[in-house]
């Protein structure tokens, strides 16, 4: 059986040709050409059956052969806020495997106590690029730039908003049980929640930021039993909500 190809492309039903980075990897590295069958997403929701119909070494035409719009996997909007690593490959690590999860936004805090205050979120964006690509994935995930907690904690305004945390002095509930208890009291609700949950740096956020976080209406909440690491902490959390939220066919 032929392999199927997927190609991330935007607003790929007023398009004609691939993006550049795509018609490349299709032109010289696939080595597709004219008649072939592939696949394009444009990232919100439809992929496409399409023929190439011109391949040259830097140009991939295509024709729309039949549109197929996607169903959602989950219900709401999942939304990770997340203090970057001071290795920043565990960071993009983090970032590919969330998106193979299944997630919809992912934001990246300056904390107190991050090590990390710079990010390039033009290269988190290719990486959730070919994730999205590589788990064929109909809705591309948010990418954010860095922005301060402060900044970001004061953004928010809408759904439900956690802060995962090790304070012991600071009551937390268990984020799974929080999240099964919305879907058991309000079903209909959680079709539309939004979700939204901080995970901060390697040394945690400072006790003033999960203060802030719980003025504002977050939840105090904890992930475990065990002591994690940022990127397996912001992992687990998209994985709960993702778990909660599925959407079950009947």
């Amino acid at each position: 059986m032929k392999e199927v190809r997927y190609f991330y492309v935007p607003q790929a039903d007023q398009l004609t040709a691939l993006p550049d980075d795509e018609a490349s990897h299709a032109t010289r590295v696939l080595r597709l050409k004219s008649g072939d069958e592939l696949f394009l997403m444009d990232g919100v929701g439809t992929f496409y059956r399409a023929e190439v119909t011109l391949a040259s070494a830097k140009h991939c035409m295509y024709a729309i052969k039949e549109t197929l719009p996607q169903q959602r996997m989950w219900n709401g909007r999942i939304h990770l806020a997340i203090a970057p690593t001071k290795d920043i490959g565990r960071m993009e690590w983090l970032v590919e495997k969330a998106t193979e999860v299944g997630f919809d936004e992912i934001s990246f805090l300056d904390c107190q106590f991050s090590e990390r205050r710079h990010l390039r979120a033009d290269r988190m964006e290719k990486i959730v690029v070919s994730a999205v690509k590589q788990s064929r994935k109909a809705w591309k995930p948010i990418v954010n730039d860095l922005m301060p907690f402060r900044e970001f904690i004061e953004r928010r305004s809408a759904g439900q908003g956690f802060i995962c945390h090790c304070y012991e002095e600071v009551i937390r509930k268990d984020f799974f049980t929080e999240l099964n208890a919305l879907k058991t009291s309000q079903p209909e609700a959680l079709k539309d929640a939004e979700i939204t949950v901080l995970v901060g740096p390697e040394g945690d956020f400072s006790i003033d930021e999960v203060h802030r976080a719980l003025d504002k209406g977050y939840q105090s909440v904890t992930l475990g039993t065990s002591r994690l690491r940022t990127e397996t902490a912001g992992l687990s959390a998209v994985m709960m909500g993702n778990l909660v939220m599925r959407v079950h066919n009947s």
